[in-house]
Protein backbone atom coordinates (compact mmCIF):
# COMPACT_ATOMS: atom_id res chain seq x y z
CA UNK A 1 0.00 0.00 0.00
CA UNK A 2 2.93 1.86 -0.99
CA UNK A 3 2.57 5.90 -2.31
CA UNK A 4 4.76 7.67 -4.98
CA UNK A 5 5.74 10.60 -3.48
CA UNK A 6 8.79 12.37 -4.74
CA UNK A 7 11.08 13.00 -1.59
CA UNK A 8 11.92 16.97 -3.23
CA UNK A 9 8.69 17.42 -2.99
CA UNK A 10 7.81 16.57 0.73
CA UNK A 11 11.38 18.64 1.46
CA UNK A 12 10.38 21.87 -0.31
CA UNK A 13 6.74 21.33 0.74
CA UNK A 14 7.91 21.32 4.31
CA UNK A 15 9.86 24.52 4.56
CA UNK A 16 6.78 26.06 3.75
CA UNK A 17 4.48 24.86 5.46
CA UNK A 18 7.07 24.53 8.94
CA UNK A 19 6.24 27.85 10.01
CA UNK A 20 2.16 26.66 10.29
CA UNK A 21 1.38 25.35 13.56
CA UNK A 22 -2.42 24.90 13.22
CA UNK A 23 -2.76 25.18 9.83
CA UNK A 24 -12.19 -1.66 -3.31
CA UNK A 25 -13.32 -2.21 -6.29
CA UNK A 26 -14.95 -5.16 -7.92
CA UNK A 27 -12.13 -6.92 -9.63
CA UNK A 28 -11.36 -7.27 -13.57
CA UNK A 29 -10.40 -10.14 -14.34
CA UNK A 30 -7.83 -11.42 -17.23
CA UNK A 31 -7.27 -14.75 -19.45
CA UNK A 32 -5.00 -16.66 -20.70
CA UNK A 33 -2.04 -16.37 -18.67
CA UNK A 34 0.83 -16.44 -20.77
CA UNK A 35 3.81 -18.61 -19.82
CA UNK A 36 7.73 -16.72 -19.48
CA UNK A 37 10.97 -18.17 -19.25
CA UNK A 38 12.61 -18.10 -15.36
CA UNK A 39 14.04 -14.49 -14.96
CA UNK A 40 17.73 -14.71 -14.31
CA UNK A 41 17.18 -13.01 -11.18
CA UNK A 42 14.87 -11.91 -8.56
CA UNK A 43 14.12 -7.96 -8.47
CA UNK A 44 14.47 -6.19 -5.56
CA UNK A 45 16.21 -6.53 -2.18
CA UNK A 46 16.84 -9.42 -0.06
CA UNK A 47 13.20 -9.90 1.11
CA UNK A 48 12.02 -10.64 -2.24
CA UNK A 49 14.46 -13.45 -3.17
CA UNK A 50 13.91 -14.57 0.26
CA UNK A 51 10.09 -14.77 -0.76
CA UNK A 52 10.44 -15.93 -4.11
CA UNK A 53 12.64 -18.77 -2.95
CA UNK A 54 10.07 -20.04 -0.77
CA UNK A 55 7.16 -19.52 -3.48
CA UNK A 56 9.17 -22.08 -5.66
CA UNK A 57 9.46 -24.97 -3.40
CA UNK A 58 5.91 -24.50 -2.38
CA UNK A 59 4.44 -24.43 -6.21
CA UNK A 60 6.54 -27.78 -7.04
CA UNK A 61 6.34 -29.79 -3.81
CA UNK A 62 4.34 -32.96 -3.60
CA UNK A 63 0.53 -32.73 -5.31
CA UNK A 64 -1.18 -33.77 -2.05
CA UNK A 65 1.18 -31.58 0.50
CA UNK A 66 0.20 -28.47 -2.27
CA UNK A 67 -3.09 -29.68 -2.14
CA UNK A 68 -3.14 -29.83 1.70
CA UNK A 69 -1.31 -25.94 1.80
CA UNK A 70 -3.92 -24.45 -0.51
CA UNK A 71 -7.03 -25.76 1.03
CA UNK A 72 -5.56 -24.19 4.74
CA UNK A 73 -4.89 -21.28 2.98
CA UNK A 74 -8.29 -20.66 1.08
CA UNK A 75 -9.34 -20.67 5.39
CA UNK A 76 -6.90 -17.92 6.19
CA UNK A 77 -3.51 -17.65 5.98
CA UNK A 78 -1.00 -20.20 7.21
CA UNK A 79 2.17 -20.27 9.24
CA UNK A 80 4.40 -22.19 6.97
CA UNK A 81 6.40 -23.16 9.89
CA UNK A 82 3.89 -24.33 11.36
CA UNK A 83 2.06 -25.83 8.57
CA UNK A 84 3.09 -29.65 8.88
CA UNK A 85 4.83 -30.29 5.81
CA UNK A 86 7.37 -33.01 5.41
CA UNK A 87 10.81 -32.74 6.98
CA UNK A 88 12.74 -31.80 4.50
CA UNK A 89 10.60 -28.92 3.40
CA UNK A 90 10.02 -28.03 6.61
CA UNK A 91 13.87 -27.44 7.37
CA UNK A 92 13.99 -24.96 4.19
CA UNK A 93 11.35 -23.33 5.64
CA UNK A 94 13.12 -22.40 8.75
CA UNK A 95 16.26 -21.72 7.03
CA UNK A 96 14.02 -19.09 5.24
CA UNK A 97 12.74 -17.78 7.89
CA UNK A 98 15.94 -17.34 9.59
CA UNK A 99 17.36 -15.30 6.64
CA UNK A 100 14.13 -13.86 6.34
CA UNK A 101 14.77 -12.44 10.15
CA UNK A 102 18.34 -11.63 9.36
CA UNK A 103 17.49 -8.94 6.34
CA UNK A 104 14.50 -7.53 8.36
CA UNK A 105 17.13 -7.36 11.30
CA UNK A 106 14.77 -8.56 13.70
CA UNK A 107 16.04 -11.02 16.53
CA UNK A 108 16.14 -14.52 15.88
CA UNK A 109 13.19 -15.26 18.82
CA UNK A 110 10.95 -13.05 16.87
CA UNK A 111 9.22 -16.71 15.63
CA UNK A 112 8.08 -17.36 12.02
CA UNK A 113 7.56 -14.72 9.79
CA UNK A 114 6.85 -16.73 6.76
CA UNK A 115 2.92 -17.22 5.70
CA UNK A 116 0.74 -18.72 2.87
CA UNK A 117 -2.07 -17.06 1.52
CA UNK A 118 -5.14 -17.23 -1.51
CA UNK A 119 -4.46 -13.81 -3.40
CA UNK A 120 -8.48 -13.29 -3.42
CA UNK A 121 -11.37 -14.70 -2.23
CA UNK A 122 -13.01 -15.48 -5.73
CA UNK A 123 -10.14 -18.05 -5.93
CA UNK A 124 -11.76 -20.78 -3.43
CA UNK A 125 -14.31 -22.15 -5.87
CA UNK A 126 -11.45 -23.25 -8.08
CA UNK A 127 -9.43 -24.26 -5.91
CA UNK A 128 -12.07 -26.33 -4.31
CA UNK A 129 -12.35 -27.97 -8.43
CA UNK A 130 -8.98 -29.25 -7.86
CA UNK A 131 -7.27 -26.41 -9.82
CA UNK A 132 -3.52 -26.84 -9.38
CA UNK A 133 -2.85 -22.97 -8.49
CA UNK A 134 0.08 -20.65 -9.00
CA UNK A 135 2.56 -19.73 -6.35
CA UNK A 136 4.08 -16.02 -6.30
CA UNK A 137 6.13 -13.92 -4.03
CA UNK A 138 4.55 -10.69 -2.62
CA UNK A 139 6.20 -8.40 -4.80
CA UNK A 140 7.98 -4.96 -3.41
CA UNK A 141 7.78 -2.75 -6.73
CA UNK A 142 4.41 -1.71 -6.49
CA UNK A 143 4.84 0.35 -10.15
CA UNK A 144 5.11 -3.46 -11.57
CA UNK A 145 2.65 -4.15 -14.30
CA UNK A 146 3.34 -7.78 -14.21
CA UNK A 147 4.49 -10.54 -11.72
CA UNK A 148 5.71 -14.15 -11.96
CA UNK A 149 4.37 -17.29 -10.57
CA UNK A 150 5.39 -20.32 -10.56
CA UNK A 151 3.26 -23.57 -12.06
CA UNK A 152 3.65 -27.19 -10.81
CA UNK A 153 7.36 -27.41 -13.07
CA UNK A 154 8.58 -24.67 -11.85
CA UNK A 155 8.54 -22.40 -14.73
CA UNK A 156 7.05 -18.86 -14.58
CA UNK A 157 3.42 -17.51 -15.18
CA UNK A 158 3.55 -13.91 -16.71
CA UNK A 159 0.65 -12.83 -15.01
CA UNK A 160 -0.90 -9.06 -15.07
CA UNK A 161 -0.82 -6.51 -11.89
CA UNK A 162 -3.53 -5.29 -12.21
CA UNK A 163 -5.96 -7.91 -12.91
CA UNK A 164 -6.91 -10.96 -10.95
CA UNK A 165 -6.44 -14.00 -13.21
CA UNK A 166 -9.13 -16.83 -13.01
CA UNK A 167 -6.55 -19.45 -11.82
CA UNK A 168 -5.91 -19.59 -8.28
CA UNK A 169 -2.76 -17.95 -7.02
CA UNK A 170 -1.44 -18.63 -3.57
CA UNK A 171 0.84 -15.79 -1.72
CA UNK A 172 3.82 -16.67 -0.01
CA UNK A 173 4.47 -13.76 1.73
CA UNK A 174 5.82 -11.88 5.14
CA UNK A 175 3.19 -11.46 8.35
CA UNK A 176 3.56 -7.86 8.36
CA UNK A 177 1.76 -7.58 12.01
CA UNK A 178 4.17 -9.64 13.67
CA UNK A 179 7.25 -8.29 12.12
CA UNK A 180 5.98 -4.82 12.80
CA UNK A 181 5.35 -5.15 16.64
CA UNK A 182 8.78 -7.18 16.70
CA UNK A 183 10.62 -4.18 14.76
CA UNK A 184 9.00 -1.76 17.11
CA UNK A 185 9.80 -2.84 20.36
CA UNK A 186 13.16 -2.80 18.98
CA UNK A 187 13.27 0.46 17.84
CA UNK A 188 12.26 1.75 21.01
CA UNK A 189 15.10 -0.20 22.81
CA UNK A 190 17.38 1.11 20.64
CA UNK A 191 16.53 4.54 20.59
CA UNK A 192 16.09 4.08 24.93
CA UNK A 193 19.56 2.86 24.83
CA UNK A 194 20.94 5.63 22.63
CA UNK A 195 19.23 8.68 24.95
CA UNK A 196 16.05 9.31 22.62
CA UNK A 197 13.00 8.50 25.45
CA UNK A 198 9.35 8.29 24.73
CA UNK A 199 7.10 11.68 25.24
CA UNK A 200 4.14 9.48 25.90
CA UNK A 201 3.65 8.79 29.66
CA UNK A 202 2.36 5.74 30.85
CA UNK A 203 0.13 7.57 32.78
CA UNK A 204 -0.98 11.26 33.07
CA UNK A 205 1.35 13.45 35.81
CA UNK A 206 1.69 16.63 36.80
CA UNK A 207 5.15 18.31 35.13
CA UNK A 208 7.07 21.33 34.96
CA UNK A 209 7.03 24.21 32.09
CA UNK A 210 9.69 25.33 30.49
CA UNK A 211 9.13 28.84 32.40
CA UNK A 212 9.61 26.30 35.66
CA UNK A 213 5.32 27.04 36.40
CA UNK A 214 3.90 23.61 37.58
CA UNK A 215 1.38 22.28 35.45
CA UNK A 216 -1.75 21.15 36.36
CA UNK A 217 -1.96 17.17 36.34
CA UNK A 218 -3.35 15.87 33.19
CA UNK A 219 -2.07 16.82 29.84
CA UNK A 220 -3.15 18.02 26.04
CA UNK A 221 -2.76 15.36 22.96
CA UNK A 222 -3.38 15.07 19.25
CA UNK A 223 -6.36 12.84 18.79
CA UNK A 224 -7.02 11.40 14.82
CA UNK A 225 -10.86 11.16 14.56
CA UNK A 226 -10.55 10.60 11.15
CA UNK A 227 -7.21 9.33 8.28
CA UNK A 228 -7.73 8.17 5.26
CA UNK A 229 -4.61 7.95 2.77
CA UNK A 230 -5.12 7.86 -1.48
CA UNK A 231 -5.83 5.13 -3.67
CA UNK A 232 -2.47 4.25 -5.37
CA UNK A 233 -3.90 1.27 -7.39
CA UNK A 234 -1.75 -1.41 -5.51
CA UNK A 235 -1.24 -4.92 -7.21
CA UNK A 236 -4.42 -6.89 -6.98
CA UNK A 237 -2.03 -9.47 -4.81
CA UNK A 238 -0.74 -7.29 -1.85
CA UNK A 239 -2.04 -7.78 1.22
CA UNK A 240 -2.60 -5.14 4.26
CA UNK A 241 -0.33 -2.77 4.56
CA UNK A 242 1.09 -1.96 8.46
CA UNK A 243 1.19 1.85 9.13
CA UNK A 244 3.50 3.52 11.96
CA UNK A 245 4.18 6.92 12.93
CA UNK A 246 7.41 8.39 14.28
CA UNK A 247 6.29 11.46 16.15
CA UNK A 248 8.98 14.14 17.12
CA UNK A 249 9.72 16.47 19.33
CA UNK A 250 11.75 18.11 21.81
CA UNK A 251 11.69 17.15 25.63
CA UNK A 252 11.87 19.46 28.21
CA UNK A 253 15.94 19.15 28.64
CA UNK A 254 16.37 20.20 25.00
CA UNK A 255 16.72 16.34 23.51
CA UNK A 256 14.43 14.64 20.69
CA UNK A 257 11.80 12.30 22.04
CA UNK A 258 10.33 10.28 19.28
CA UNK A 259 7.01 8.05 19.67
CA UNK A 260 6.24 5.13 17.94
CA UNK A 261 2.22 5.29 17.38
CA UNK A 262 0.75 2.19 15.09
CA UNK A 263 -2.31 2.61 13.27
CA UNK A 264 -3.21 -1.03 12.90
CA UNK A 265 -6.81 -0.17 11.45
CA UNK A 266 -5.35 1.50 8.72
CA UNK A 267 -5.09 -1.42 5.96
CA UNK A 268 -6.25 -0.13 2.55
CA UNK A 269 -5.72 2.99 0.88
CA UNK A 270 -9.02 5.11 -0.22
CA UNK A 271 -10.73 4.09 3.04
CA UNK A 272 -11.82 5.96 5.59
CA UNK A 273 -10.79 5.20 8.87
CA UNK A 274 -12.32 6.71 12.47
CA UNK A 275 -9.89 5.88 15.12
CA UNK A 276 -10.65 7.95 17.67
CA UNK A 277 -6.83 7.44 18.48
CA UNK A 278 -4.58 10.03 20.27
CA UNK A 279 -1.37 10.81 18.21
CA UNK A 280 0.80 13.24 20.11
CA UNK A 281 1.25 13.63 23.74
CA UNK A 282 2.52 16.46 24.87
CA UNK A 283 3.02 15.64 28.46
CA UNK A 284 6.84 16.32 28.30
CA UNK A 285 7.57 18.78 25.29
CA UNK A 286 9.35 21.82 25.92
CA UNK A 287 7.41 23.47 23.23
CA UNK A 288 3.54 22.45 21.96
CA UNK A 289 4.69 21.48 18.82
CA UNK A 290 5.74 18.02 16.66
CA UNK A 291 5.87 16.66 13.55
CA UNK A 292 4.59 13.17 12.43
CA UNK A 293 6.58 10.93 9.67
CA UNK A 294 3.84 8.11 8.68
CA UNK A 295 5.37 4.62 7.48
CA UNK A 296 4.58 1.41 6.37
CA UNK A 297 5.97 -1.95 6.57
CA UNK A 298 4.64 -4.37 3.73
CA UNK A 299 7.56 -6.89 4.30
CA UNK A 300 10.63 -5.34 3.11
CA UNK A 301 11.57 -3.15 6.34
CA UNK A 302 14.98 -3.54 7.89
CA UNK A 303 14.53 -2.35 11.21
CA UNK A 304 17.86 -2.37 12.40
CA UNK A 305 19.06 -0.27 9.53
CA UNK A 306 16.16 2.11 10.09
CA UNK A 307 16.36 2.93 13.90
CA UNK A 308 20.01 3.17 13.30
CA UNK A 309 20.07 5.55 10.89
CA UNK A 310 16.98 7.85 12.27
CA UNK A 311 19.13 7.49 15.90
CA UNK A 312 22.14 8.71 13.86
CA UNK A 313 20.40 11.72 12.65
CA UNK A 314 18.21 13.13 15.70
CA UNK A 315 21.15 12.76 17.94
CA UNK A 316 23.01 15.68 16.37
CA UNK A 317 19.89 17.79 16.47
CA UNK A 318 20.66 20.43 18.78
CA UNK A 319 18.07 22.55 20.52
CA UNK A 320 18.33 26.01 19.72
CA UNK A 321 15.75 27.85 21.67
CA UNK A 322 13.26 28.09 18.63
CA UNK A 323 11.07 24.87 17.38
CA UNK A 324 12.67 23.28 14.51
CA UNK A 325 10.85 20.86 11.85
CA UNK A 326 12.79 17.39 12.65
CA UNK A 327 10.72 15.64 9.41
CA UNK A 328 13.83 16.46 7.18
CA UNK A 329 15.99 14.96 9.63
CA UNK A 330 13.94 11.82 9.42
CA UNK A 331 13.38 11.88 5.42
CA UNK A 332 17.21 12.53 4.91
CA UNK A 333 18.34 9.44 7.08
CA UNK A 334 16.13 7.24 4.85
CA UNK A 335 18.09 5.01 2.16
CA UNK A 336 17.22 6.46 -1.12
CA UNK A 337 15.68 3.48 -2.41
CA UNK A 338 12.74 3.77 0.24
CA UNK A 339 11.72 6.62 -2.32
CA UNK A 340 11.89 4.44 -5.68
CA UNK A 341 10.20 0.73 -6.39
CA UNK A 342 8.86 0.55 -3.05
CA UNK A 343 9.32 3.56 -0.76
CA UNK A 344 8.20 2.64 3.02
CA UNK A 345 7.58 6.27 3.54
CA UNK A 346 3.77 7.36 3.38
CA UNK A 347 3.47 10.93 3.85
CA UNK A 348 4.48 13.44 6.67
CA UNK A 349 2.82 16.26 8.89
CA UNK A 350 5.10 19.14 10.27
CA UNK A 351 4.21 21.51 13.68
CA UNK A 352 1.12 19.81 14.76
CA UNK A 353 0.35 21.70 17.86
CA UNK A 354 -2.06 21.51 21.24
CA UNK A 355 -4.11 23.48 19.18
CA UNK A 356 -4.57 21.84 15.73
CA UNK A 357 -7.54 20.90 14.51
CA UNK A 358 -9.57 20.17 11.26
CA UNK A 359 -8.54 18.60 8.55
CA UNK A 360 -4.56 18.79 8.04
CA UNK A 361 -3.40 17.26 4.56
CA UNK A 362 -0.38 15.84 4.58
CA UNK A 363 2.92 17.21 2.81
CA UNK A 364 3.33 14.63 0.36
CA UNK A 365 -0.32 15.03 -0.44
CA UNK A 366 -0.64 11.06 -0.07
CA UNK A 367 -3.33 11.80 3.08
CA UNK A 368 -4.95 13.50 5.30
CA UNK A 369 -5.77 13.33 9.12
CA UNK A 370 -8.85 14.95 10.58
CA UNK A 371 -7.74 16.06 14.25
CA UNK A 372 -8.73 17.67 17.28
CA UNK A 373 -7.28 18.52 20.73
CA UNK A 374 -7.80 16.43 23.82
CA UNK A 375 -7.51 17.08 27.10
CA UNK A 376 -5.87 14.07 28.92
CA UNK A 377 -7.24 14.24 32.27
CA UNK A 378 -5.25 12.04 35.33
CA UNK A 379 -6.66 9.30 36.97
Amino acid sequence: MNPPPLRRTVLSLGIAVATLTAAVATPAYARPDHVAPVPAAVAGGPVSGILDGVARQVAVADRSELGRLGASAAAGPVDLLAAGVDGRLAGDFRAANQRLLTAKGLPAGTGSLLRLRLAHPDMRAALARGEAPLVVATPTDDSATSVHAYDRSGGTVVLDAARVPQRPVLVVDVDTERALAAGLTLMRQELGARGIDRAAPARPASRASAAGVTASAGYWATKVDAVRLSDDKEPWLKGAAEIYNLVAGFGLDGKVKVDLVQMPYLDHDGTTYYPNQLLVHFSSYKYNLADVVMMEDDGDTNYAALVKAIANALLVIVDGGAYTPLVNAILDALPASWYTDDPDFVDAWYTLSTGSSGRKHGAGANGWMDVAPYWVAPL
